[in-house]
């Protein structure tokens, strides 16, 4: 699947746009992580609990909208992005999504 941020992919011309295409996931802070997270806020720096856990939540959110790509009969997603929120006070969500699209290489 190949996945872009641009409208157009080089040597490639859209044949068919499916439509949006989305990808999804909340994640949780554990307690245990909180509180490594808490002390380390204190000293200042990089948390690295949060940036794992935040950079496997994007793994996921590409991956679940690579799925429902495919579903629709692409092989490419145009113009992705992602979008970040906060639910309550430990939870965060992490939204991929972009258009699914049939691309051919240009002969």
């Amino acid at each position: 699947m190949l996945i872009v941020t641009t409208e157009r992919i080089e040597n490639y011309e859209v044949k068919e746009v499916y439509g949006p295409v989305f990808g999804l996931t909340v994640r949780a802070r554990g307690l245990g992580k909180d509180i490594v997270a808490s002390f380390k806020g204190l000293m200042g720096g990089e948390i690295s609990q949060y940036t794992e856990m935040l950079e496997d939540a994007r793994k996921q959110a590409v991956d679940r909208m690579v799925v429902n790509a495919t579903a629709m009969g692409a092989n490419a997603i145009v113009m992705m992005r992602f979008d970040s929120g906060e639910i309550g006070q430990n939870m965060s969500e992490i939204v991929a999504y972009g258009t699914a699209v049939r691309v051919e290489k240009k002969q």
